[in-house]
């Protein structure tokens, strides 16, 4: 191959290269907390920032360096076309591991796989959330079930001899940092992405004493920032599944450095709280509701959410039955209407959202917030209202309000374990706040259309028939 064949053939591996390259993240600037609510993400130009779109943290089926693109890149044009413009990557997967064989020994062209992953990213218009570590165990954690990742990291066995020596002593702290460092050299100048997330689920290391992961997560998280000092960074718990874990996300939300108030819950038959096996809608609200009880003001995200089988063995047996994305819909609309600074982010890209062809579902939710500024608003989310069977999500503003609508008497378990169809919601006429309404317009997600409320009658709207959930925006008085 001679010079000019080989700059051909980089070239066209890069997706920069193709000059139809999206320039937002150019001209929008880095993410970061909004100075003006800081409930909420900004770009640096202080327009609001909404992170839509799933966790796609690696291939789980393709290794190579060309069949890894090809799989971002069919996903990010997929997810961009329906308005998405965030994802989560996990760079410890094997995948993108740029410290694969040798503590301390880093493999620039596993980086450049993570390079490339971040100009498709770019061009498509979408932000990445790094996540930079997951492993429990130093050796003997492997996959769990095909398509997963190993939860080991055998370099490290010769550098410390157990998982407390990692979090305790300077040498484990030292391969951690190097790492990020490393990292930070190649992205921590890239507005594409938007934050770092210490680890993942680091509660699920398996330690005598878990305060140590607390003592380090409170370590390492300004130190990290310290490297990456224009993105945001965040640590991640398991799911808010039992009672024990609403106090330790109090815990670790209430850092002052950890600048993300990030929660994972799941629809859990073997969860010992009970709200995990309600519809999907009250399991993901009440988890927002109850980090913006711990934190305030802080941006508070669902960043894993979906179906598993009990006590997380595996992907939902109900993904196969949900075609019509259900459950996707419900963990997209509950968080955001909950004063989530975004929908929900779901897991299981591959088994449930590609796999049924859901990405649909994206283009739904942004449609319907579409023109809405929370910050500008200054919304408030507002506690469910229960009216004729119905279930009302409130975000009011000052002039603007929004209402996501959904059936009570339609969620998984009658749709997708008993068979029921859902029943229309006949057109009615309900009181959604105290504000004399001047306009009063309609979306209904499922048909993808938008109507107009033809007589307003002072602080009633009269809503129209829907199945399953309907969108109502409202300008009022002030």
């Amino acid at each position: 191959m001679n010079l000019i064949q080989l700059v051909v053939a980089v070239l066209s591996f890069y997706p920069w290269s193709a000059g139809d390259k999206n320039q937002l993240a150019t001209e929008t600037g880095f993410v970061k907390v909004s100075t003006r609510d800081s409930r909420y993400l900004a770009f640096e130009n202080d327009s609001v920032f909404i992170p839509i779109g799933p966790n796609i943290c690696f291939p789980r089926s393709e290794l190579s360096t060309q069949g890894i693109r090809e799989y971002y890149e069919s996903y990010f044009q997929k997810l961009s076309q329906n308005g998405g413009n965030y994802t989560r990557i996990w760079l410890s997967a094997p995948h993108f591991e740029v410290e694969p064989q040798t503590a301390g020994m880093y493999d620039s062209g596993l980086a450049e796989r993570t390079d490339a992953v971040v100009a498709l990213a770019e061009k498509y218009g979408i932000r990445i959330k790094f996540c930079l570590e997951h492993f429990r165990k130093l050796t003997n954690s492997p996959a769990r079930f095909a398509g997963s990742v190993a939860f080991d990291r055998p370099p490290y066995a010769s550098q410390v001899q157990t998982m407390e020596s990692f979090f305790e002593s300077g040498i484990g702290k030292n391969l951690y940092l190097k790492r990020a460092e490393y990292l930070a050299n190649r992205y921590a100048d890239n507005p594409v992405v938007m934050g770092w997330e210490l680890w993942n689920e680091i509660n699920a290391v398996p330690l005598k004493d878990p305060q140590l992961l607390l003592n380090w997560t409170q370590e390492i998280l300004p130190k990290v920032k310290e490297r990456f000092p224009r993105q945001l960074v965040m640590q991640s718990l398991g799911s808010m599944d039992n009672p024990s874990a609403i106090e330790l996300y109090r815990k670790y939300m209430q850092l002052p450095t950890n600048q993300i108030a990030q929660v994972h819950r799941y629809l859990d038959e073997g969860a010992q709280l009970p709200i995990c096996q309600a519809p999907m809608d009250e399991l993901a609200a009440d988890a927002v509701r109850t980090l913006r009880a711990i934190s305030p003001d802080k941006p508070v995200i669902l960043s894993e959410v979906g179906a598993v089988e009990p006590n997380h063995a595996g992907p939902s047996r109900l993904y196969a039955k949900d075609t019509a994305g259900i459950l996707l819909h419900d963990l997209l609309f509950a968080p955001f209407f909950s004063g989530a600074a975004a929908p929900g982010q779901s897991w299981h890209w591959e088994f449930y959202i590609h796999k049924n062809n859901l990405w649909g579902h994206f283009g739904r939710f942004q449609q319907a917030i579409k023109g809405f500024d929370p910050v500008a608003q200054k919304a408030q989310a507002r506690e469910i209202q229960r009216k004729n069977g119905l279930k009302i999500y409130a975000l009011e503003g000052q002039n603007t309000s929004l209402y996501w609508i959904r059936d009570a008497t339609s969620n998984w378990k009658t749709e997708l374990v008993e068979g029921h169809l859902p029943k229309p919601v006949q057109a009615q006429r309900i009181t959604l706040n105290s504000k004399k309404n001047n306009r009063i317009t309609f979306y209904d997600p499922w048909k993808n259309t938008w109507s107009a409320a033809e007589n307003l009658s002072g602080t009633q709207a009269e809503i129209p028939a829907f199945t399953r959930s309907l969108v109502v925006r409202v300008e009022h008085d002030n």
